[in-house]
Order: C-alpha cells, then structure tokens, then sequence
C-alpha cells in the first residue's frame, strides 16, 4: 500500500478496531501450483482476537474460514501438503499472506469541491477519497477431520456469527434489541456437514498498515469545500464522506497540537 504520511494511520487500536467494524476482507495467497492460478483473492469475515483491545503493540490474529471448493483453497491445501503428505492439524504456508479491509464509504472527489485552488490556479485534478487497512502475516490452515481442525472450525465459526450478531447487527438482547441468533440453533448434523465444506485459516498478524485519504494533503479552504461539497450532494454516502472528511482534520488537528 503507497502510504503518505499524511495519509498514513499507524495507531494500532484505531487500526484494529477498523477491521472489527469492517470485518469482510479481502483475502489474497500467491501459490505456485501446476493447476491453480498463481495470485488467488477471496472475500473472507474475518475474526480480530487480541488479548489487550487498547494495546499500543500488539497486531492481533485473524481468523476465518473458505470453502473447500474455492480454487483458493485447493491451491492452499495443495501447498500445505506439498512438504509433508500426512500432515494433519494446522499446517503453516510458507509464504505471506494479505488481507485488504476496506471502509464502508469512498467516493470520487471532483475539482469543483476545491473551492480555494480551482478560482486562484486551476491546478487541479480528480481524485478518489477511501480508508483501508492491510494485514500481513503467517498463515496457518485447517483443512482434514483432526480433532484440532474440527475444534478450530467450530470456535471460529461460532466467534464470527457471535461477532456479526451483536456488533454488526446489534442483536444484542438488551433493552427491546432481539437476541443473537447462535449456532446452536441450528441442527449439530446440519452444521457438521456444513463444517465439511470449509477449510480454517488463521493469520498472525505481522504487519498492519492503514490509510484514511480524506483529502488532508488538500489545504484548509479546499478541504472545507470538499466536506462542503460532499454535503450538498444530498445522499447517506455523501455525508458520511463529509463526516469522515472533518474527522481526519480534527484529528491531523490534534496530531499537530493545535
């Protein structure tokens, strides 16, 4: 990811907390393999587990789960059992892995919201306002019918509609809000033959990177006018980016003690 340091969001809890608030990532192998594709992406709902949420260090670890007839994750299990045939449990890739989260707005920014530069110069041009947030890391999968693969699926599926119950939806069970609906729900034999299907991963972080281009490289009347702009466009999208926009100020404010 090209990081600006205008741009640039290093604050680990910030970061982390974007890809709990967004949890569909998305996630990229590149597998040599004599029959699948070399560069392989899929959209995967990720689970965050730290152990400390307002910790200055520490990265996390992700984890999800794909279907087993995704070529992604032939080319997983292929390269998993490359080494070692009767490898059983989880089973580390050798190379890194990516997951790209991105945030829920983003939105083309026209020269006409550059109310200060466009009269004066005309020195302007088009651009594109979004957040992401990148994971690197190590990649363990699960994929036989090991007990440790089976714990594996069963814990992380249940952690991830928990998450997606209460966070995202806000199922929470609290005041009129109806309760979550738990795997638990569902007949065991449907969910263990469901379970067959999907392969686990999980992913030690190593590096998260995060990017908020809301327009701070722009000077202050300019960035007025692109908040301004998206405002008078009238739709959710647009002033939610006008809201994101401030934000970024107010914090690039604080940043520089003002």
């Amino acid at each position: 990811m090209y990081l600006r340091a205008i741009h640039a969001e290093s604050h680990l809890p910030t970061l982390r907390q974007f890809v709990k608030d967004n949890p569909l990532g998305i996630l990229t192998t590149a597998i040599s393999s004599s029959i699948y594709s070399f560069i392989q992406s899929s959209h995967v709902p990720w689970v965050l587990d730290v152990s400390d949420n307002d910790s200055e260090t520490e990265l996390g670890v992700l984890r999800g789960h794909i279907a087993r007839q995704n070529p992604q994750a032939k080319a997983i299990i292929e390269s998993a059992t490359a080494a070692n045939p009767a490898a059983s449990g989880g089973v580390q890739l050798k190379d890194e892995v990516l997951v790209l989260f991105n945030g829920p707005v983003h939105h083309y920014v026209t020269p006409k919201f550059y109310t200060e530069t466009k009269p004066a110069t005309g020195k302007v041009v088009p651009t594109w306002n979004y957040s992401a947030v990148q994971a690197y890391g190590k990649a363990t999968v699960y994929f036989d019918s090991g007990d440790e693969s089976t714990e594996f699926l069963s814990s992380q599926i249940n952690a991830l509609s928990n998450h997606a119950e209460t966070s995202v939806m806000g199922y929470t069970g609290a005041g009129e809000r109806p309760g979550p609906w738990k795997v638990a729900d569902a007949p065991d034999r449907y969910i263990s033959l469901l379970q067959k299907a999907i392969i686990g991963i999980k992913i030690d972080i190593t590096r998260l990177e995060g990017k908020f281009k809301m327009s701070q490289e722009m000077g202050e009347g300019d960035r007025a006018g692109v908040a301004q702009g998206f405002d008078n466009l009238g739709t959710e999208t647009g002033d939610q980016m006008a809201q994101c926009v401030r934000e970024r100020e107010k914090i690039a404010a604080a940043a520089k003690g003002k």
